[in-house]
C-alpha cells in the first residue's frame, strides 16, 4: 500500500485533526505548523503571530480508500473558508485556511476545487484559502497530538469541537471508519 500525504489549515489543529481521523483510509494524522519562517517553532511562538506558521494537520491516507478530491470535500464543508484569518472565537494568521500541496496533481486538484466552491452556493462570502506548496512540517509537541480523543472532557472540546464532530458524523456518515 503506498500512501499519500496531505496538509490543510482549518483554525484549531485540535479540531481539524479530530473530524479528519474519523475518516475510513486516513491512517495517521499529525498536528503541526507549516508555512512560517522559524526553523522548529513550538506553540508559543507560533501564538505569538511571529513567525507566520499556521496550524495544520498533515494526513496520511490511503488514495485507494480515499482520494485527496475527498480529503478536500471534508476541508471545506468542516470550517468557513471565507473568513480570513478566523474560525470562530479563534482569531490570527496561525488559523488561516489553507491547502499546502505536495505535489502539481494536488495543486490542481485543489486550484479546482477550489474554484467549484467558490462557485457553488455554499457561501456568500469569497474563499480566502490559500494554496501554496508545503515547506517545512514541523510537528506539534506531544500533548497537541490526538487532543480531542484524550481530553474530550475538556470545556473546549466540549463547547468547540463536539458540536463539530456531531455535524461532521452527521453529514459524512458514508465516510467514517468501521470502529469494530
Amino acid at each position: 500500500m503506498q500512501l499519500e500525504i496531505a496538509t490543510f489549515g482549518a483554525g484549531c489543529f485540535w479540531c481539524v485533526e479530530a473530524v479528519f481521523q474519523q475518516l475510513e483510509g486516513v491512517h495517521e494524522v499529525v498536528s503541526g505548523y507549516t508555512g512560517g519562517t522559524t526553523v522548529n517553532p513550538t506553540y508559543q511562538a507560533v501564538c505569538s503571530e511571529m513567525t507566520g506558521h499556521a496550524e495544520v494537520i498533515q494526513i496520511q491516507f490511503d488514495p485507494t480508500v480515499i482520494s485527496y478530491a475527498e480529503l478536500l470535500e471534508v476541508f471545506w464543508h468542516t470550517h468557513d473558508a471565507t473568513t480570513l484569518d478566523r474560525q470562530g472565537n479563534d482569531v490570527g494568521t496561525r488559523y488561516r485556511s489553507a491547502i499546502f500541496y505536495h505535489s502539481e496533481e494536488q495543486q490542481h486538484i485543489a486550484e479546482q476545487s477550489k474554484a467549484e466552491m467558490d462557485t457553488s452556493d455554499m457561501w456568500d462570502d469569497p474563499i480566502v484559502t490559500e494554496i501554496t506548496p508545503i515547506d517545512t512540517f514541523y510537528p506539534a509537541e506531544d500533548y497537541h497530538q490526538n487532543y480531542f480523543l484524550l481530553n474530550s472532557r475538556q470545556p473546549y472540546c466540549q463547547f468547540v469541537i463536539h458540536p463539530k464532530m456531531q455535524k461532521f458524523t452527521k453529514d459524512f456518515k458514508d465516510k467514517l471508519k468501521n470502529e469494530e
